[in-house]
């Protein structure tokens, strides 16, 4: 797909008339997207706002044939919005029950970095730090994990993540077809301005291994030193 405007506007436009599809697409990304697969909520989100924009503009995008069924805002946003707190909870409950089990797991071992941070903020923020996990991609399901293994009682996290799903997840799908003639009219400086960003992650990412490789090397180099010491 090209990033030109009318690009993205065909690319589109051949899912806003078949809604079902859609909306089970909807449930397998969200899915995904929880679980910590490369699948970001954000662009499933707002790739359903442009979809329903297109279905609500049948003047502007003829439908394949009259009375076609299109995409409707209300309820991509309902199960994207369901989609999006079932699948939290799913894993808020998997720490839960299987906590005990996960922290020997060669996957926790791995992230052990990112699991100590997590619950450095579960310590600090108690309930909240479930809502600060929801608006934080990278951290979304190691912290809905951690605040199961960590014993926050589920009453809590479904008030937190639940409110801070209710105010992210359908305001994205809302404004996006609300206002999807203006947002697509800025995609095209939007992607410029998203590599741009990830490129200097990508350079800033790269300097940091090396300087820890080089700290690494050195911490080697000076244990080495020392065990030869009379």
């Amino acid at each position: 797909m090209g990033f030109s405007e009318a690009e993205i506007l065909s690319w589109f436009a051949t899912y806003a008339y078949q809604p079902n599809l859609v909306y089970f697409a909807i449930v397998a990304l969200m899915i995904a997207s929880s679980f910590g697969l490369p699948v970001p909520e954000e662009v499933t989100l707002v790739g359903t706002g442009i979809v329903c924009y297109i279905g609500s503009r049948p003047d502007l995008y003829p439908p394949p044939y009259p009375g076609a069924p299109v995409v409707q805002v209300e309820v991509a946003a309902t199960v994207a919005l369901a989609a999006v707190f079932l699948s939290d909870y799913v894993v808020f409950s998997l720490g839960r029950f299987f906590g005990h089990r996960l922290v020997k797991t060669s996957f926790f071992k791995r992230n052990q970095d990112t699991f100590d941070k997590v619950k450095s903020w579960v310590d600090r923020y108690g309930m909240w730090a479930a809502g600060i996990f929801r608006f934080t991609p990278g951290l979304r399901f190691p912290g809905h994990l951690s605040c199961g293994m960590l014993g926050l009682r589920p009453s809590r996290f479904f008030l937190v993540d639940g409110a801070a799903a209710l105010i992210s997840v359908p305001t994205q799908v809302v404004l996006v077809a609300k206002f999807g003639e203006h947002i697509l009219g800025t995609l095209q400086q939007f992607k410029i301005v998203l590599f741009s960003v990830i490129g200097l992650f990508l350079v800033f990412f790269i300097v940091k291994k090396l300087i820890q490789k080089r700290k690494d090397a050195a911490l080697r180099n000076t244990g080495t030193g020392h065990s030869v010491e009379p």
